[in-house]
């Protein structure tokens, strides 16, 4: 069985914003120095491995970015590290990586997390097929979404991912009031949990940034109201209802039962269910339904034993869409804010649900949680934990 010993991540930033100047090798790098800090008993030579999870992979962040920031960091040039690309669920994706290493006794000590800076992202120039071509040559931004489309994909596979989730309201009725009062609670609820000291010790500064720069506590039903769609001229997806483009790094330190030793501190939660699940790429929001219930069943639970649910806040129609399908009651959903109002830096959201879950189901006194995250293309992961407080693993 794998055990959460420790998470922690640096603030997220706005796109353009103070973490601009971060190379995204450095912010991994802080996340996993302010990881090691967390666990000062351990010896860093007892980390098996390390998991990085990066949906970019075209700039600064080339060249395998968890083996640089791990040089980057201090931990030993003997300590191993791969990267993984899932897009949006990269890190989460790394986590259930790195927790089957551990389940089948390939390691016993595995840090585990993500990076992504959208701001830092590089335009790229496509590599032309014979030495000075005829015409123009255009610039192509690596920051999100599709580029350099294969010509052979279906065009309602490869639409842009709000033109994917106004198909999806379309589909389920949801209104544009009920997705801009969920973007509002975020805000709400994000700004409550840094004023309450909710994220003092899940946060590590850089760069004079202390907090999440996206969080607006004055947000309001009337100014989100009144922004302008952002796709179709009569949409309800707008930038206020939607995740920002963004910059940050979080990580999760991953162990055994017997690697409590070298941690020095007994984990915090136990994984009890992970899985993956994909659809057609145009559905990605709706993904999370099919990983989640497949999650619960691999734990053997059902929704009525959940108590917390951090959910990835791509845009807040798939998220309302994945919370009714489940039938479960919103309010124990990302209690602490969630990515629209703290941000979605790609590749590091997925450990930033794992580690805030961990954090809630402690202070909920609640003993099942669910981290899912939607995937562009058609997919998405889940992750169910155990809050080892309450709980006595199986």
């Amino acid at each position: 069985m794998s055990y959460l010993f420790a998470g922690i991540r640096t603030p997220f930033g706005r796109f353009g914003g103070a973490l601009a100047g971060v190379r995204p090798d450095d912010l991994a790098a802080a996340a996993m120095t302010g990881l090691l800090g967390q666990v000062p008993a351990l010896d860093p030579t007892q980390v098996d491995d390390i998991v990085w999870g990066n949906a970019n992979g075209a700039g600064e962040d080339n060249r395998n970015v968890g083996r640089m920031a791990g040089l980057l960091s201090g931990l030993p040039v003997t300590v191993p590290a791969t990267t993984v690309n899932r897009l949006c669920g990269s890190s989460l994706d790394a986590a259930i990586i790195g927790s089957r290493a551990i389940d089948v006794g390939d390691a016993h000590l595995v840090v585990v997390g993500g990076v992504e800076s959208m701001t830092r992202a590089p335009w790229i120039l496509p590599k032309a097929s014979r030495p000075y071509p005829p015409g123009d040559a255009t610039l192509v931004s690596t920051s999100l979404g599709w580029r350099l489309v294969n010509p052979r994909m279906p065009t309602e596979w490869t639409l842009s991912l709000g033109e994917c989730n106004e198909e999806l309201q379309r589909r389920f009725g949801i209104s544009r009031e009920r997705q801009d009062e969920f973007a509002a609670r975020s805000h709400q609820l994000a700004s409550q949990a840094w004023s309450s000291g909710f994220y003092d010790s899940l946060v590590v500064p850089i760069a004079n940034l202390n907090g999440d720069e996206g969080v607006r506590p004055d947000t309001s039903l009337e100014a989100l109201a009144a922004l302008t769609p952002a796709f179709r001229p009569d949409g309800t997806i707008t930038a206020g209802n939607a995740s920002p483009l963004s910059d940050g790094a979080s990580a999760i330190l991953l162990g055994s039962e017997r690697a409590a030793r070298v941690v020095g501190r007994d984990p915090q939660a136990r994984i009890a269910g992970r899985a993956a699940s994909a659809l057609s790429p145009q559905e990605f929001g709706f993904a999370p339904v099919e990983a989640a219930n497949r999650a619960l069943a691999q734990a053997g639970l059902d929704w009525g034993q959940v108590g917390a649910v951090e959910l990835n806040e791509a845009y807040a129609v798939q998220a309302l869409a994945c919370i009714d399908a489940w039938g479960i009651d919103p309010e124990i959903v990302n209690t602490r804010g969630g990515a629209i109002a703290l941000g979605h830096p790609l590749g590091a959201s997925g450990t930033r649900l794992l580690g805030t879950l961990a954090a809630v189901l402690r202070e909920r006194r609640e003993q099942w949680g669910v981290a899912a995250i939607c995937i562009g293309v058609g997919q998405a992961l889940a992750v169910v934990l155990e809050n080892l407080e309450l709980g006595v693993a199986a």
